[in-house]
């Protein structure tokens, strides 16, 4: 079953909306329930421009958001998007609202010039995988990811 979710990019205002679906999504990933630090975090990233999120509603409730980090490429001379965040509420999943979250991040990648979307995902998170394969996400076999915590 599919549904047409209404997308728009958030402002401030939005975060208190915003906040408790990102508390979730943290969680998913084995943080700790906080929500009022997730508000603070999301307000300073919208307040000085340092995100784009889009979020999604059905019949007025926010249901889901993507979050976005600009890059850029030394190699390419280009602007690259990190499609860092996704996440749908349980009771909105397979109704379409991560594929129409997901095309929207694309469609900002296009309209910045951007050559393209970088994302990660937990390698057992086989949903997401899945719904990044049908969209035409290629996994990178060229370059291992490496981090160093500081």
């Amino acid at each position: 079953m599919h549904t047409s979710a209404e997308i728009v990019q958030a402002t401030p205002a939005d975060v208190g909306d915003i906040a408790p679906l990102f508390d979730a999504y943290r969680q998913f990933y084995g943080k700790p329930s906080d929500e009022e630090v997730a508000r603070r975090f999301l307000f300073a990233r919208l307040s000085k421009g340092e995100s784009v999120l889009f979020l999604a509603r059905l019949e007025g409730k926010v249901v889901g958001f993507v979050n976005l980090y600009p890059v850029f490429s030394s190699v390419n001379l280009t602007r690259q998007w990190i499609l860092n965040d996704l996440f749908v509420v349980s009771e909105a999943r397979k109704l379409g609202v991560g594929r129409t979250l997901t095309e929207r991040a694309r469609q900002l990648a296009e309209a910045t010039r951007a050559n393209g979307l970088t994302l990660e995902t937990a390698i057992d998170n086989h949903a997401a995988q899945k719904l990044y394969e049908s969209l035409g996400w290629k996994r990178d076999e060229e370059f291992y990811r490496y981090f160093l915590p500081v």
